[in-house]
C-alpha cells in the first residue's frame, strides 16, 4: 500500500464509508505476508517509494504465480525480473493484461496510467547485445512511474552516433548507461552533461573482459564526475535508482538547460 492509497483508507474511515473492522483487515498484513516459502512487503512502496518485486530466477512457476497474484490484489504496479518463458505463460493465463518482455526477461501489470512529463529517464545503450540489461532498466524505471527515452546502439567505437543524441542526453533527468566491453561509455557521457549517470556494466564481451568484470572496474575507475556504478547485468538496481532521482525533481519540474535559474 503506497501512501496514495493509505491516506483515501484512512480519509474513508474518517467519513464512515469504511468500516474499521474492514479497514484493520486490508492493513492486517502490516508489515508484511508470510506466504510460508516468501515474505511479501506490501508497504515497501510507503517506506522507500518503490514497491515489492518479484527476483524471478530460483522461483519455481507456481511461486511466482502466487507472488504476483498477492501483489495484483493490492491494485498497484507489478514488476518480475529474470523471468523464465514457462513462469510467464503460467502468470499471463490468469493475468492476461500483463506483458511479458522475453527480451529483458520482465513481466509487468501497469494498473496506473502511464508516465508523462517533461523530465525523463534517459535510456543509453552501447551496443545491440547491452539491449537486454538496457530494458530491464528502462521497464523497471516505468513501472516505477517514470518516462523515460530510449539511445540506443551510440557506442564510443562510432562516437559520431553518441553525439548526433547530444540533444536528448541533456534533456534528460537522470541517464542510466548500459555497456560491455571496456565500459568506457559511461565517462564519455558524464563528460557531455550535468545530471547523475548511473552505469551498469553487462557481461557482453570477448574473453579478457572476464564477463563483465573489465566494465565494471573501468566504470568503478571512470576520472568523469557523477557517475554512479550497479552490480553487472543490474538493469534493474539502475532503473530503480534513476527512478528515485528522477521523482526527487517530479514530474512537472523543467528539464536540465531549459531553466532560466540554471547558469548558462
Amino acid at each position: 500500500m503506497d501512501a496514495a492509497r493509505l491516506r483515501r483508507l484512512l480519509t474513508e474511515v474518517a467519513s464512515g464509508t469504511v468500516g474499521v473492522d474492514d479497514a484493520l483487515a486490508r492493513l492486517e498484513t502490516l508489515p508484511y505476508e508470510d506466504l510460508d516459502f516468501a515474505c511479501l512487503d506490501h508497504h515497501r512502496a510507503l517506506r522507500c517509494g518503490l514497491p515489492e518485486v518479484i527476483f524471478g530466477q530460483g522461483k519455481t512457476p507456481e511461486q511466482i504465480e502466487t507472488i504476483f497474484a498477492r501483489l495484483a490484489e493490492r491494485g498497484g504496479n507489478v514488476l518480475a525480473t529474470r523471468v523464465a518463458p514457462e513462469a510467464a505463460a503460467r502468470v499471463r493465463a490468469a493475468f492476461p493484461a500483463a506483458e511479458y518482455h522475453p527480451l529483458a526477461r520482465t513481466l509487468s501489470l501497469r494498473r496506473t496510467p502511464p508516465p508523462a512529463g517533461p523530465r525523463f529517464v534517459g535510456i543509453v545503450c552501447a551496443g545491440t547485445g547491452d539491449v537486454p540489461v538496457a530494458e530491464e532498466a528502462r521497464i523497471t524505471a516505468e513501472l516505477m512511474d517514470q518516462p523515460t527515452r530510449k539511445i540506443y546502439d551510440v557506442g564510443v567505437a562510432g562516437l559520431h552516433r553518441l553525439l548526433a543524441r547530444s540533444n536528448d542526453l541533456r534533456a534528460a533527468g537522470v541517464l542510466v548507461v548500459v555497456a560491455g566491453m571496456e565500459g568506457a561509455l559511461p565517462s564519455v557521457v558524464s563528460g557531455l552533461v550535468r545530471v547523475p549517470v548511473i552505469a551498469v556494466p553487462t557481461s557482453v564481451g570477448y574473453g579478457a573482459s572476464f564477463h563483465g568484470l573489465a566494465a565494471l572496474l573501468a566504470m568503478l575507475n571512470s576520472c568523469a564526475a557523477g557517475v554512479s556504478v550497479v552490480n553487472i547485468d543490474n538493469g534493474f538496481g539502475a532503473g530503480c535508482q534513476a527512478a528515485l532521482i528522477n521523482r526527487l525533481y517530479g514530474l512537472d519540474a523543467a528539464p536540465p538547460g531549459t531553466s532560466s535559474a540554471e547558469p548558462g
